[in-house]
């Protein structure tokens, strides 16, 4: 087999629809554009969202709601998630990125579930019931300042 011997599959290429191209082409005249009307004018095409006059549903619907620009997303990590952990481990937010347990980002820790081995805690934030729960397994809280 030659590189001249290759061809793609039958019907694989479709050939382009060349419109404007006189009667014989099949696609003169209109240029299968139909008579009249605003499809068939130049830039005859309505802006995403239009609805033909009436009111759009963007502008129908209520808007509510605000998000600060200087808003503070933290990843959350709760106790109960902590406790595949040796005792007396310190764990930071670079030992919990690299175990899969958060992404990147500050890290607060949540009092949800029981702690059950005294462990070293570095995070950026913690609610006050994990400080507890934490202080009261025999752990330690060290908080990071933010980034």
């Amino acid at each position: 087999m030659k590189i001249k011997d290759l061809y793609p599959e039958r019907g694989a290429r479709k050939r382009e629809k060349r419109i404007g191209r006189g009667p014989g082409s099949g696609h003169g005249k209109t240029a299968t554009k139909g008579h009249k009307g605003q499809a068939a004018r130049s830039g005859g095409t309505k802006a995403p969202g239009f609805e033909g006059g009436q009111q759009p549903l963007i502008r129908r619907v209520p808007k509510r709601g605000f998000r600060s620009i200087f808003r503070k997303e933290y990843e959350i990590v709760n106790l109960k998630q902590l406790n595949r952990f040796d005792a007396n481990t310190v764990i930071n937010p670079t030992l919990l990125e690299a175990c899969g347990v958060v992404r990147k980002g500050e890290v607060k820790i949540l009092a949800e579930g029981v702690l059950t081995k005294p462990l070293i805690l570095s995070a950026h934030k913690f609610s006050a019931q994990a400080i507890k729960k934490i202080e009261s397994a025999g752990g330690r809280v060290e908080l990071l300042s933010a980034s």
